[in-house]
């Protein structure tokens, strides 16, 4: 299941940062973007950290659902 986590992380971890990363840029002052680089770079490392447990719940939950069941 950890190899299918990492799977899962190396997609989700770039949306999420890209994400954060994105609502940064739109809560920032378009005036003065250089004064939001320590803003967007914590954002952009918190999508990374997020997404560790997250895709380990969804690696748990689709190595549940693709497990033979057993009788």
């Amino acid at each position: 299941m950890l190899k299918l986590a990492i799977m899962f992380f190396i997609v989700i971890a770039p949306t999420l940062a890209g994400i954060l990363f994105t609502a940064g840029l739109v809560m920032g002052n378009a005036n003065q973007p250089t004064d939001n680089n320590p803003l967007l770079v914590g954002l952009a490392i918190l999508g990374f950290v997020i997404a560790a447990p997250i895709s380990y719940i969804v690696a748990k939950k689709v190595d549940a659902a693709i497990r033979p069941k057993k009788a």
